[in-house]
């Protein structure tokens, strides 16, 4: 037992200096500080005028949040840098080994391919968290700018990044071993990435199961954190998905072990994983991290909601219809989480509806329950409040709630170019010549 946690971490060790010795780390750390410095000054002056910067729009800072306003954007950063930057840290990871011969020699060793990717996973993970320290650096910039900070949505920020990062780091890293050259892996990486795209592009047309399929990809993932929302689905699908590429990366990093036989546990691995996924599908669980709900109805209204069973809807828009993508970021999505049983269905003869309009029933949402129904055209929260309301006969509740008011902020970015233009590149610079000098 001690042999084995003494191999494991001199692989973690081992891990470490090829990483520390890889030039694609220090680009992305140096990288990282102008982009998010780029993303954080711009989000601090657009939400200072939002807050009445000058007099420029006095009073409609009261409904601002940092989450939206500040967060998302700067933190949009690593997401830029796990699509383009984060793969090359973690193909050069783990296909150097390959390229150089070590990896023969530590399999002749004895060594788990299993055990040789957790190890690359750990080091490159907390590589990833080390790049991601200038958005912390805003943090502090903010607040002592006198901004707020709500550490749970901030958590909720960070975890989604974490979780690309991790989609990221597990894709490169399969397609490292499955691919014999760098170059074909990244490209390889760069292919899927793109797919999934593609996939996002024919959900926001097609609809249907595309829309559903699309609600599990990296760019959907980290948008719903970004606002402050953590469904168990998820987290447990994309758990999975990082499963599924170490595993792959560890099935084909076997060298000595036939194709046919890598092929075939990969196709095992493929089938378990995708029953895994289809089971998690069925999950139901999520979170409102964000201090204003932005992703929950008003408490009174959930406490009724969640007495009404059985509610179907009928709703004629189109895919791209914007009424629809209104309905379903304002509304449906809250009154899914509430009400695991709605069945919402869509009808509509084109894709883009524009030919549609002259129709009568166009743009019209049927609401049925308990054998009545109830016909609206409006697509905002309220308006589908008060069409269930009307529809299942619950009188609606009293408005409890204090609003939440946002925390505007007339302030301007001091510092911050000194500290993401500057002296985070000037560190990371310093940091690489010492380290390569090999005097840390």
């Amino acid at each position: 037992m001690r042999s084995h946690s003494r191999a494991f971490l001199w692989l973690l060790d081992k891990e470490r200096r090829e990483l520390v010795a890889s030039r694609s780390w220090w680009v992305l750390l140096l990288a990282l500080g102008p982009l998010v410095g780029i993303s954080f000054i711009s989000a601090v002056r657009t939400y200072a005028e939002v807050s009445g910067l000058g007099g420029t729009a006095g009073g409609v800072g009261e409904a601002m949040a940092p989450l939206i306003g500040v967060w998302a954007p700067t933190f949009s950063a690593c997401e830029l840098a796990a699509v383009f930057l984060l793969p090359f840290v973690a193909i050069r990871l783990v296909g150097g080994d390959r390229q150089s011969g070590a990896l023969k020699l530590e399999l002749q060793q004895g060594m788990p391919a299993a055990g040789l990717v957790a190890a690359k996973a750990i080091v490159l993970l907390i590589g990833w968290l080390i790049a991601m320290l200038p958005p912390f650096l805003a943090m502090a910039l903010w607040k002592s700018y006198g901004g707020t900070l709500y550490p749970p949505e901030l958590a909720s920020v960070i975890a989604g990044h974490v979780i690309n990062a991790g989609l990221t780091i597990a894709l490169g890293a399969a397609m490292a071993a499955v691919a014999e050259h760098p170059s074909t892996a990244a490209i390889l990486t760069l292919g899927v990435t793109v797919g999934t795209w593609i996939l996002n592009f024919f959900a926001a047309i097609q609809g249907g199961w595309w829309e559903r399929a699309a609600e599990y990809t990296p760019t959907a993932v980290v948008s719903e954190f970004q606002h402050g929302l953590v469904r168990l689905d998820v987290v447990l699908i994309a758990g999975l998905l990082v499963v599924a590429g170490l595993g792959y990366s560890a099935i084909w990093m076997r060298l000595g072990v036939a194709t046919r036989r890598r092929a075939l546990e990969s196709v095992g691995l493929a089938a378990a994983i995708a029953v895994a996924i289809l089971a998690c599908t069925f999950v139901r669980g999520s979170w409102d991290l964000s201090e204003a709900r932005a992703n929950s109805f008003p408490e009174g209204d959930e406490r009724a909601l969640s007495r009404i069973h059985g509610l179907r809807m009928e709703v004629h828009l189109a895919p791209e219809d914007p009424r629809r993508v209104e309905l379903e970021n304002r509304a449906l999505a809250k009154l899914r989480r509430l009400m695991p049983d709605l069945r919402v269905d869509y009808k509509s003869a084109t894709s883009i509806g524009i030919f549609e309009q002259a129709n009568a029933g166009y743009g019209e949402i049927w609401y049925f329950l308990n054998g009545k129904k109830e016909m609206s055209r409006t697509t905002t929260a309220e308006g589908v409040l008060e069409a269930i309301y009307a529809v299942s006969g619950v009188s609606p509740p009293k408005d409890e709630d204090v609003e939440f008011r946002g925390h505007p902020l007339s302030a301007q970015p001091r510092g911050a170019a000194l500290v993401f233009f500057g002296i985070w590149p000037g560190l990371v610079l310093l940091a690489a010549f010492v380290t390569r000098r090999g005097r840390l």
